[in-house]
Order: C-alpha cells, then structure tokens, then sequence
C-alpha cells in the first residue's frame, strides 16, 4: 500500500522530511505549502516532489490522504484538528499543542474520526532513550525511582537565526516562546524509556536578565520573561521526574541538546555532553561510544545554507550503535539519506508510514503525545504560580481498538 501528503512548511525541517517521505516507498507522492511560494517551490525542484498548493484551505480539500504539518510551534493544534476533520491522517512536529483544550480537542477528533495521528518526537529514538528503554526492559534498572530530562540549548547557538528566518521582522515577539512549553524532547526522552506518567509539578522559572529584546514582556506575544525553567514531575508510578529547559546556558547544545540521567534500585545511566556511563553496584561502564552517531551528509551540504551552523549537527547526525538493533526495518531508499537529531529522523518517517499504510497505532500517537506534551504545559502554568504544586490531567492509554 501506499498513500499521497502534502507538507505543510517547507522551511529547514520541513524541506528535509519532505524528502524523506519522498523516498520512502510508502509513499506516492508528496506535494508542500508554505506561505513562503518560493520556499514550497524550492523543495519541489530540489526534491523532486509532486508539486505544491496554494495554502493549507486547498491542501485539505484536496484527495491527498494526509498532512505533515512543520508551522510555527505554537501554530500546531488547531491546524492537527483540522486536518483530521478533513479526513486527513496527520504527522505532526513538536510539541503537539499548547494548551490542555487543544490536546483534547485532537484526541477526540483522532477517536472520532479513526485517523492516525503521530507526534514526531525525535527523543523517543535518542540514543540514551533507545539504550533505557533496552535495559528497562530486560530489568536491568530494577525500579527507575528518579530520572531527568534537560534539553539546554543556548539562543546563542543557532537560536537568533533560526527565529529570524521563520519570524521575518517581528521575530523577537516569538522567540520569547516559554521554554516549558516545547518539552517534549526533554519530557519524551524519560517517559520513552520509562512506562508511566506524570500526575503533578512543582515549577520554577527564571527571568531573562538579557535585555535585549528577547524573553521580554513587553515585547513577547507569550507575555513570557522566563528564560530558563526546571520542573519536579510526580509520576503515577511513585518515582519522580526532573526536567530541565534552557535556552541561556553555558553549554554545548550543537554537541548534545538533549541529555537525560535514569536512577534505578539496581543500576544507574548518566549523561553529559560528551560521556554517557551504565553504573552498577560494582562498577562505571563508560558507554559513550555506544551513543556516537555517524553523519548522514556533510555540514556545508548546500541543502543546509539556510541553517545556522550551530544547528547543522541537528540536521546530519545519522543512526549510533544502539539504533543498529532496529535499523533493518527501515527501508533501503534511506541509505545515504540525510537524517537527524541523533539519528531519529529516518525512524520517525517510517513509523508514520507504517501506520497510516497498515493503519496501526504508532509508538508516539495522541495519547502518548498528550502524556509529552501537557506536562510541561501544566508546569509553565506552576512556574507563573511562583511554583505552586499543581495536578496533571491524564488522558489515559489508547483505546485497544485504535
């Protein structure tokens, strides 16, 4: 079987997922709209894809069968609702919504309409989530009583660019976007290894002292002036979860942005920008090599003019060791393909396609994307509350029938 989708944002993400479903053999045909003509146009060209639309109005209406939608962040909800009402299946990037109404709204129009919906959360296939999520299932960990997930990512490196280009002249009313509220690779990276839900948060923001424009109230669409933020998540299983977001911070995101740490009653992982270890009762494992991924293309591919070079990395980092268990099923079109955030993107591509095509849940669908999403929603609302403890909603497990 195969089906037709239209790519919705051909910007540096959504060219290069374009190309992707372009390969896979799942696909037919790929069409994009941007409101950017000449952008849509130039991932057509290079591409070799089906064609372009006008806008979205005229994607939904016409006979593609589903939608990847690669908008502003904030943009996502709405626009998922939509296309699932229209018939369309729909992959789209992170974080699914911004808001607790919008999350229901689109589980309820995935059960109503039977569509697929995928949330493409590349830190489900990091390499430390993939590795956690081994060890968690042989119970190697024993009990996981304490995790964390940080995603630290500096504005510096690559930030300022990639707002501009997307936000054109009123950029820095969106690059003030709260940090809490795109979680989901911090959040998603934990609870893709470890199998329960956060139920409560403890938040705590931290005011941009910048003033440069940026994180500022007066100037932010958000109303947002919190820079950095590090939330304590109670999960229903009794452990408990930190997260942290940061987007001022001495660190090396274009090395690692995403890292994350497991404590077990038996054994412990632990990750830094450049060292990852297993740890016993007895003994360190350093398992770095383990988490190395090998480039897909090289950092000047002129594919890549329009990305900061502090953000290339995020574009050509290939499959590492941990993904070798998993990486026969997919398709041999991807070989030599471009891939990214640490070898994430060929998986996330083929698990759409697989369950559109076999019409399956995929491992990400709305109710797993809830459970990375709504958390981080619910702790910017504690962090605007001085940190006041506040109650998660849960959506519960897909129905058996989905």
């Amino acid at each position: 079987m195969t089906f037709s989708i239209g790519i919705v944002g051909a910007g540096q993400f959504g060219s290069q997922f374009a190309h992707l479903f372009n390969l896979h053999p799942g696909v037919d045909s790929v069409y994009v709209v941007d409101e950017r003509t000449d952008r849509a146009a130039e991932a057509v060209e290079r591409y070799h894809l089906a064609g372009q639309k006008a806008d979205f109005d005229h994607l939904l209406a016409s006979d593609v069968d589903a939608v990847a939608i690669f908008t502003q962040r904030w943009t996502h909800g709405p626009l998922v609702e939509r296309a699932l009402r229209a018939g369309k299946h729909v992959y789209s990037a992170v974080p699914m919504a911004i808001s607790e109404e919008e999350i229901e709204r689109i589980i309820v129009a995935v059960r109503e309409t039977g569509n697929v919906y995928m949330m493409g959360e590349t830190s489900y296939y990091n390499p430390a989530t993939v590795y956690a999520r081994q060890q968690h299932a042989a119970g190697k960990f024993g009990r996981i009583f304490y995790s964390e997930g940080d995603y630290v990512h500096d504005m510096d490196l690559g930030f300022y660019d990639a707002y501009q280009y997307s936000g054109g002249e009123h950029w820095k009313e969106t690059a003030s976007y709260p940090p809490m509220l795109y979680p989901t690779h911090a959040i998603g990276g934990v609870l893709g290894a470890v199998p329960a839900h956060a139920v409560s948060v403890s938040c705590v923001g931290v005011r941009d002292q910048r003033n440069d424009g940026v994180f500022d109230k007066d100037v932010s669409m958000f109303g947002n002036d919190f820079s950095n933020a590090t939330a304590l998540f109670e999960l229903n299983d009794g452990g408990v979860m930190r997260t942290n977001e940061m987007r001022r911070v001495g660190y090396p995101s274009h090395i690692r942005e995403s890292r994350f740490r497991f404590f077990g009653t038996e054994a412990s992982f632990e990750q830094l920008a450049k060292v990852t270890v297993w740890q016993d009762k007895q003994n360190v494992h350093d398992i770095s090599e383990q988490m190395e991924t090998r480039p897909s293309m090289s950092l000047d591919d002129p594919s890549l003019a329009n990305v900061a070079p502090e953000l290339r990395d995020a574009f050509v980092s290939g499959l590492s060791p941990v993904h070798e268990h998993d990486a026969g099923r997919l398709p041999a079109e991807f070989q030599g393909a471009p891939n990214g955030h640490e070898g994430s993107h060929h998986f996330l591509v083929d698990d759409f396609v697989t369950a559109v095509n076999n019409r399956t849940l995929p491992p990400v669908n709305a109710w797993v994307a809830a459970r990375f999403t709504l958390p981080g929603i619910v702790a910017h609302e504690s962090a605007r509350q001085n940190g006041a403890r506040l109650h998660i909603r849960d959506f519960g497990d897909a129905p058996a029938d989905s």
